[in-house]
């Protein structure tokens, strides 16, 4: 009695896995074939006696029905999930529950598509996604509308650490002026193609992995690009981040206040009138159509908020965020806090690229655009926001001393450097006099 008392519930949960989620009289009536046994049964069945004599998990379910045991469990998970979160219609006595449509578990992600009882509000499923959080992982997503719901949950979660490799991400690099972003959930390395997503603003506490990101996308582009095809200015104001890309071939310059950088940035500004007119004279909308093909210009300035006084600068910035897209000039603008005091609400409107690395409260993570960066545990941990995307990333960790190595191939001599500066130099003289 014994014996039979254990094995009993075993062999009931079999035949379950006939009909999952269907009544018992749906159920398909399965026909057995006359003469020899198959070979399927012969195997499965021997497999089952042998795993009942052992008294051990039957392998039989193991080894040919261990996917649809898994999918059970998960549906019975988030079923509990929706019970527990009370995400059902009441009709009287009656609770309708969303309908599981669909359940594909994969190593880095498990997907559940589900739909939502008619007449349920679907913001209660996003106001109550700490319920998912709670039943499967800290790591969950949810894409909702009026009548299904998408949750992906991620077991893995992230690393919490991911070291600089190009030969790793180079393969990722899609688009005409890729930047690295870092390990997503998914497994798989994130960019972004910045034309098509323009201008993007680095918000994080000292010490959360900004400088990283930097050097990171930086370096990313100047190997992937030639000098033809990329041009960089960089502003360090703080005077301890950009001189590793100091004499680089794609480097105009590395500018560590208003008065060095101001010239620069008047110049990119001709530059865009140029451009301009260069597209209506052959009536397209990009300099990508042009007939010549022109480099794309970067502005990237770390800790920008300490040209928030000057403002003939900001209006050259904002210009750029307004216009640069069509034209091939971009920006990358670094700051630990760009609340309105610090950074006009127009430019930041066209910064539709966010970074937002660890900061003190939820407020200052709703300033940059970037909520939950706040509970953000590790360093070089980041909510990036594309457009209204969210999602977290775990930035790629890239040392001096590496990034050192990775860009001496495109460094030019000091001598030569000097000469190519000589001109330049000249040119704001000679500016100067006009401006007389």
């Amino acid at each position: 009695m014994k014996w039979r008392r254990k094995i009993g519930p075993r062999l009931s949960e079999l035949h379950n896995f006939v009909g999952i989620g269907t009544p018992k009289l749906a159920r398909p009536k399965i026909k057995e074939p006359k003469g020899v046994m198959p070979l399927f049964s012969l195997i499965g069945w021997s497999l089952v006696s042998g795993s009942i004599l052992a008294g051990s998990y039957p392998a039989f379910e193991f080894v040919f029905l261990k996917g649809r045991y898994r999918k059970k469990k998960l549906i019975q998970q988030l079923h509990k999930a929706f019970r527990d979160g009370e995400l059902y219609k009441t009709h009287g006595d009656i609770e309708v529950y969303p309908q599981v449509l669909k359940v594909e578990p994969h190593s880095q992600r498990i997907t559940f598509v589900f739909s939502i009882p008619k007449g349920m509000n679907p913001e209660t499923f996003e106001k109550r996604l700490y319920v998912f959080k709670q039943h499967f992982s800290e790591y969950v997503s949810l894409n909702i509308n009026d009548s299904r719901g998408i949750l992906k949950v991620y077991p893995n979660g992230l690393p919490t650490k991911v070291n600089y490799n190009y030969e790793r991400i180079s393969d990722s690099l899609d688009g005409k002026l890729p930047v690295l972003c870092g390990q997503s959930l998914e497994g798989g390395i994130h960019t972004f193609d910045m034309t098509e997503n323009p201008h993007v603003l680095i918000s994080g506490e000292t010490g959360s992995g900004k400088s990283s990101e930097i050097r990171s996308i930086l370096a990313t582009l100047i190997k992937r690009k030639s000098p033809k095809e990329l041009q960089l200015l960089l502003g360090d104001l703080k005077r301890s981040e950009f001189h590793l890309f100091k004499r680089i071939e794609h480097v105009t310059g590395v500018y560590h206040s208003a008065d060095t950088i101001r010239p620069e940035l008047k110049k990119i500004k001709r530059e865009m009138v140029k451009r301009g007119n260069k597209l209506d004279e052959q009536e397209v909308n990009s300099i990508n159509d042009l007939n010549e093909k022109l480099p794309y210009i970067i502005v990237c300035i770390d800790e920008v908020v300490l040209l928030k006084k000057e403002t003939d600068i900001m209006d050259i910035l904002e210009e750029i965020s307004s216009i640069g897209r069509s034209l091939g000039v971009f920006v990358i603008l670094s700051m630990q806090r760009p609340d309105s005091k610090l950074l006009d609400g127009k430019l930041k409107v066209n910064l539709t690229v966010r970074m937002g690395f660890k900061t003190a409260d939820s407020t200052n993570s709703k300033i940059i655009g970037t909520p939950g960066a706040e509970n953000l545990a590790h360093p070089g941990r980041m909510m990036l926001k594309v457009n209204s995307s969210i999602q977290e990333i775990q930035c790629p960790w890239l040392g001096n001393d590496k990034a050192k190595k990775l860009l001496q191939p495109y460094k030019r001599s000091k001598k030569s450097a000097a000469v190519e500066q000589e001109p330049d130099e000249y040119a704001e003289v000679l500016e100067l006099f006009k401006n007389e």
